[in-house]
């Protein structure tokens, strides 16, 4: 049984959290002192044995609640000297009730539950210890798991099959907690623990506007897929397709389109090449396959995208003031941020190319950039080995003169020369010695690649076939991901680094040496996947086709709650 006077100094330290000016008289005044007394014996119940009226909890749960109940005699924190639910606990209320805001259920954290609790503890006369004590736990739980979510994400990456290693969680949930409620502060700390990336906020903004359109049934229905519609030609469905246009913000709301003649054209075709812009897709105004197939996504579905690209989001790590690369796999993008900027424009961009989506995925990752090197060398992996060049090795030799190929013995750039020989292909097929294409223009990977060392042996590099980033997709490569400027990505990554001009990186790029330069500082390297964007730059919202098939496995782990805690 808990202590009649560390009860009343617990309602003392209760009245301070919630904003008494005269904790004594409120708080152990103005609630019988037997029935305060019930109330912490209730809560240190809960505590002791984790069984609640919400649900058993578990050892986590309980280890937070003794940490934040214990300190203060097991005293409630979210209620007030007369037993009401304080003004704090309204914010916490009002927090959860709005987690669908942050891609959340709401459900999950028992909002509707604990606003009936509340509502009766609001009108009762006298209301019960047992209601009073499942209140305040409950809300307490509930908000330490919306904290810490909001924070880190419902889902372990590494539990549905990502390689990502989510970074360790120093912050004290508990202590953050109690400093929000004696600061009356929950709101602004939900808000510091969000990811701070303008990524996370654009897509905040967009989640409210698509969830009114995807409940708007106004919208027509589009026809079912027919043939290619040119521009010109006669389509059926004008009406249903200016009028999502409009809807989607691709098309300015003027007078709808004359039905008769149907023809597919003027601002209608804008709208959508704006359409296919903002979806990957050729922006060619061609009502294609593709072009057709993206229009008749449920825009449920386009609702789903951005809570699960706000989920990997918070897998991230929170950056400070410091500079970092960011390359969104499925859009074949590549962002460089000074630091986290308050109106988050990137202060670097360019194209990428990354894995194919068969069987050489780009991984999610997240490693520091050390280093890059000028003129490299192509070791080529030994699954590329195996699989594509030793075939054509077996049947020509010259193969390796045409590609400026070599065999070497030896593991570093200074490693040497083997003639090809039947023996030397054999020492090759058996690891003894390894394939390499020299530096130079035709290199596969171009004048310059950029390390930032992993497990995967993933990098980003030039490239010689620059034709391929007018693809509106690009998973073409063995998993590395290859730049379309790269010679801008050297001038942003060595700004800081004197004597590092253009014209420096080019004469190292086109010198008859390999070389390579260390990072005086190294950069955060992000490789990270999602499939609905709202761009950095203008502020649009962009969404792409799930090359790998991760939203299908994240919308799955959701589903399952595969929670970090």
């Amino acid at each position: 049984m808990v202590k009649a006077w560390r009860i009343t100094c617990a309602g003392v330290l209760l009245c301070a959290l919630a904003g008494c000016t005269d904790p004594v008289r409120s708080s152990a005044a103005s609630v019988p002192l037997h029935q305060t007394v019930e109330v912490a014996t209730a809560i240190e119940t809960i505590v002791a044995t984790g069984r609640h009226p919400f649900g058993q909890l578990d050892l986590a749960d309980r280890e937070q609640l003794k940490a934040l109940y214990e300190p203060v005699a097991n005293a409630p924190i979210w209620i007030d000297g007369f037993n009401r639910p304080s003004p704090t606990a309204r914010d916490a209320l009002v927090l959860l009730s709005g987690a669908a805001d942050e891609g959340f259920d709401p459900g999950a954290y028992n909002g509707p539950a604990l606003e009936g609790i509340a509502a009766v503890l609001s009108t009762s006369a006298e209301p019960t210890v047992s209601d009073l004590a499942t209140f305040d736990t409950a809300l307490t739980i509930n908000t330490l798991r919306y904290f810490r979510q909001l924070h880190r994400g419902r889902v372990d990456p590494r539990a549905i099959g990502f390689k990502i290693s989510v970074p360790p969680d120093r912050d004290d949930y508990v202590a953050l907690l109690r400093s929000a409620v004696a600061n009356h502060r929950i709101a602004e700390t939900a808000t510091e623990l969000a990811p701070p990336l303008v990524l996370y906020r654009g897509l905040r903004r967009q989640l409210t506007q698509y969830r009114v359109l995807a409940a708007d049934r106004s919208l027509l229905p589009l026809p079912a897929p027919v043939a290619t519609v040119h521009p010109g030609e006669r389509y059926a469905g004008l009406l249903a397709l200016y009028q999502r246009l409009v809807a989607l913000g691709d098309l300015p709301a003027t007078v709808p389109p004359a039905t008769e003649p149907p023809v597919y054209d003027g601002r209608l075709v804008e709208g959508v090449k704006h359409f296919q812009l903002r979806h990957g897709l050729q922006s060619d105004g061609v009502l294609g396959a593709g072009t057709q197939a993206a229009l008749a996504v449920p825009l449920s579905w386009r609702v789903r995208q951005i809570e699960l690209a706000m989920e990997r989001l918070r897998w991230l790590p929170h950056l400070g003031d410091e500079p970092f690369l960011a390359v969104n796999i499925p859009m074949f993008h590549l962002w460089g941020w000074d630091s986290i900027r308050p109106n988050g424009v990137p202060s670097f961009g360019t194209g990428v190319i990354v894995g194919r989506a068969l069987n050489t995925k780009t991984p999610v990752l997240v490693e520091d950039m050390r280093y890059i090197v000028f003129r490299p060398y192509w070791n080529v992996p030994p699954s590329i080995l195996r699989h594509e060049m030793l075939p054509i090795l077996e049947r020509d030799f010259d193969y390796l003169d045409r590609q400026n190929l070599e065999i070497v013995s030896g593991q570093g750039d200074d490693a040497l020369p083997v003639p090809a020989t039947a023996e030397s292909l054999a020492q090759l097929r058996a690891g003894i010695l390894r394939l390499r294409q020299r530096p130079g223009p035709k290199n596969s990977l171009g004048l310059i690649k950029f390390i930032f060392p992993n497990d995967e042996n993933v990098y980003m590099h030039g490239t010689p076939a620059q034709e391929l980033f007018s693809r509106s997709r690009r998973d073409f490569s063995h998993g590395c991901v290859r730049l379309e400027d790269p010679i801008a990505l050297a001038e942003w990554t060595l700004k800081d680094q004197p004597g590092w001009t253009r014209e420096r990186i080019v004469a190292a790029m086109n010198a008859t040496q390999s070389s390579r330069v260390s990072l005086t500082r190294p950069i955060r390297v992000i490789l990270f996947y999602v499939t609905a964007v709202v761009m950095p730059e203008d502020g649009t919202i962009r969404f792409a086709e799930d090359i790998y098939g991760h939203d299908a496995t994240l919308d799955r782990g959701l589903a399952r709650q595969q929670t970090i805690r």
